[in-house]
C-alpha cells in the first residue's frame, strides 16, 4: 500500500485504512464518528498516526488485509501507531471454516481484532450502528484518548 502525508495539523482521532476497495470504510466511517477515510494510503506524519485496518471478510479481503498488517509489521510504514485490524462481513451467516482461520491467522499480526456482522440496510444504504459497532466505538475513542 502507498505512504501519503497526512497533512499539517492535528488530523482526526484515528485513520480508517481500507486493505482494498469496497473493504467498509464509508459504512464505519458513517456508524463510528471520529475516523477518517485514509484514502488506501498509510497515513504518514511527524506525529504517529492512529490507524485502523479494514478488510472484508472474503479471501481477497483478507489476502490484502494480511499484506498491509506485513507491510506494517516489518518496519516498511514508519509513523503510524496500528490500532487493530476491522474484519467487516461480506455476505450474511457464518463464515466458511477456511475464512474463519484465515481471520485468525492475519488477526496475530495486528494489536486487535474487531468484527462487525453483516448488516443488510448499509447493503441498502441505510443507516445503522451494530452492536459490534458500539463496541469498536468504545474501543477507538478509549484507544485514542489523549493521555
Amino acid at each position: 500500500m502507498p505512504v501519503a502525508s497526512a497533512g499539517p495539523g492535528r488530523g482526526p482521532a484515528w485513520w480508517w485504512l481500507g486493505a482494498h476497495g469496497g473493504a467498509g470504510v464509508s459504512a464505519l466511517e458513517e456508524a463510528v464518528p471520529g475516523g477518517r477515510d485514509a484514502e488506501r494510503a498509510w497515513p504518514a506524519a511527524a506525529e504517529a498516526q492512529p490507524v485502523v485496518l479494514v478488510a472484508r471478510s472474503s479471501a481477497r479481503g483478507l489476502a490484502a488485509a494480511q499484506n498491509a498488517a506485513q507491510q506494517w509489521a516489518s518496519r516498511m510504514v514508519t509513523g503510524v501507531d496500528l490500532l487493530g485490524l476491522v474484519v467487516v462481513a461480506d455476505a450474511p451467516g457464518r463464515l466458511p471454516r477456511a475464512l474463519r482461520d484465515r481471520v485468525r491467522l492475519v488477526s496475530g499480526a495486528v494489536p486487535r481484532l474487531w468484527e462487525i456482522p453483516w448488516v443488510e440496510p448499509w447493503r441498502l444504504g441505510e443507516p445503522h450502528l451494530p452492536k459490534a459497532c458500539a463496541s469498536l466505538a468504545r474501543d477507538l475513542t478509549r484507544l485514542t484518548r489523549p493521555a
